[in-house]
């Protein structure tokens, strides 16, 4: 909204009149000051942030300048600047009767409903601007459109928004990591994937949009596909650290270790030491069974951030490993301080009590971890595993209470309820659970020969799983 690259007015004059005001601030007499000068002194404090000394020119503007209502518009932004909300709101609205159709005043008003958490009228102000904008500016103002949709929790509309400001501006990257946001709060990873796509098309040099898609194709854990756009990303700009960090983590969901580590040294070269970067390099020694090089990296990774969880829990994990459970234990409950509404973190300590045989204070944790996350299938068919060990039927009888109290949402546990159904002789009842499984979902439905490899070994459930 403001512009001190003014031809007619060199920086020099600027830089006396700045002087001049200052002065009257200290009590000088400023005597009479030509229009567009003290507006280049307003706008000058308005883009510092100087917004008391914006609104004491403003005032003398307003006071000498009654006939031009810009004076006003800008008192009312120093207002604004200095959370003086309703004085700002109050100015703005009578302005708007003097000054209608006016695109600052429509962008002011619509930033004021911003500041007082009101998304719906900034929407409805922002939108007014729209058609008055220069062709140039108005990708930036869809951006801000989708930041109050955003503020609403309506990201299906933010992202509708962020398409038009891309088609404004394909080069906008505020709106591509935007968009990459919103889908991601969707979960609609395919439309993000699309959407990218789509944008490369016609934008296949934007190294973002192929680190987005990376991105999409790592939350919908594709990962050789995420790797593909990684590397595309890295053709186009080979300096980019994040690109070489979620390439990390890729080729770690990936089992791959050391080209997981390969990419995470390559991020630091980049963007110096992180510790979440040397907690993977960490995590993937530790997968390669090499202990004393894990532990190094958790270490140096804590060295950066005391208080990182994984570090802290990556540690514990090798103590398990190494035989030394009991201080595993220590250090796991050190991560869990950290973060302790982490559910793995109570999973990883529900079985490291197991080992010790410490059962009370196993189950408790079990049951914490499924309190934090009742989607977690690894840990449902860990806890069902360790009640089965004392008793089948009480696993059942937790089982089905669990599947009725969370709506069924964990795919896994009707697959653990046949398992045990048959486990305890009631195979008609599995058969129908089956049945109804393999309708609902029958990839999915295989896996029962994966938690029990001995139902290979019944023709009814064989015949079954193949005749779908």
């Amino acid at each position: 909204m403001f512009d001190e690259d003014d031809d007619d007015f060199s920086e020099g004059n600027l830089n006396e009149d700045l002087e001049q005001f200052e002065a009257h601030l200290k009590g000088d007499t400023i005597g009479f000051m030509d229009s567009d000068r003290l507006e280049a002194i307003i706008d000058h404090f308005l883009i510092n942030g100087h917004y008391s000394k914006a609104k004491s020119a403003s005032e003398i503007g307003v006071y000498q300048f009654q006939y031009n209502p810009l004076f006003k518009l800008r008192l009312a932004q120093s207002y604004s600047g200095m959370g003086l909300l309703t004085e700002a709101m109050e100015l703005i609205s009578s302005l708007e009767k003097v000054i209608p159709e006016n695109i600052e005043l429509y962008l002011t008003k619509a930033a004021l409903f911003s500041q007082l958490r009101d998304s719906k009228n900034a929407i409805r102000y922002f939108k007014l601007a729209l058609p008055l904008c220069d062709p140039e500016d108005r990708d930036d103002v869809y951006l801000d459109i989708s930041m109050e949709y955003q503020n609403m929790n309506n990201y299906k509309d933010a992202a509708k928004v962020l398409l038009e400001a891309l088609k404004c501006n394909p080069q906008n990257e505020g709106a591509l990591y935007e968009i990459a946001f919103c889908y991601d709060q969707l979960g609609d990873y395919e439309k993000a994937i699309k959407c990218y796509s789509d944008f490369i098309d016609e934008n296949p040099y934007s190294f973002t949009a192929w680190y987005n898609l990376g991105n999409a194709f790592s939350k919908s854990e594709n990962f050789e596909k995420a790797i593909w756009a990684y590397d595309y990303s890295i053709l186009i700009n080979a300096d980019f650290g994040p690109v070489y960090f979620n390439m990390g983590n890729a080729y770690l969901s990936m089992e791959k270790y050391h080209q997981a580590i390969d990419r995470f040294q390559k991020c630091m070269e980049l963007d110096g030491e992180d510790a979440m970067a040397l907690c993977y390099i960490g995590e993937a020694h530790e997968q390669l069974n090499e202990f004393e090089l894990s532990k190094h990296y958790y270490q140096l990774s804590l060295a950066l951030a005391p208080m990182l969880p994984e570090a802290w829990l990556g540690l514990g994990i090798i103590e398990d490993l190494e035989g030394r459970t009991q201080e595993g234990i220590v250090l796991i409950h050190k991560a869990l301080d950290f973060d302790p509404e982490n559910a793995a973190i109570h999973h990883v300590l529900a079985g490291a009590y197991e080992k010790l045989e410490d059962m009370e204070a196993a189950e408790r944790y079990y049951l914490s971890s499924l309190a934090l996350d009742e989607n977690d299938e690894d840990c449902l068919t860990d806890f069902i595993a360790f009640k089965s060990k004392s008793s089948s039927g009480a696993a059942l009888s937790f089982l089905q209470e669990f599947i009725q109290k969370n709506n069924n949402i964990n795919p896994i546990a009707v697959l653990l309820e046949i398992n045990l159904s048959w486990i305890l002789g009631q195979k008609q009842t599995a058969l129908a659970l089956f049945t109804e499984y393999i309708a609902f979902d029958q990839t999915k439905a295989k896996q029962l020969f994966e938690i029990n490899p001995n139902l290979l070994d019944d023709q009814d459930f064989v015949t079954l799983s193949i005749d779908e």
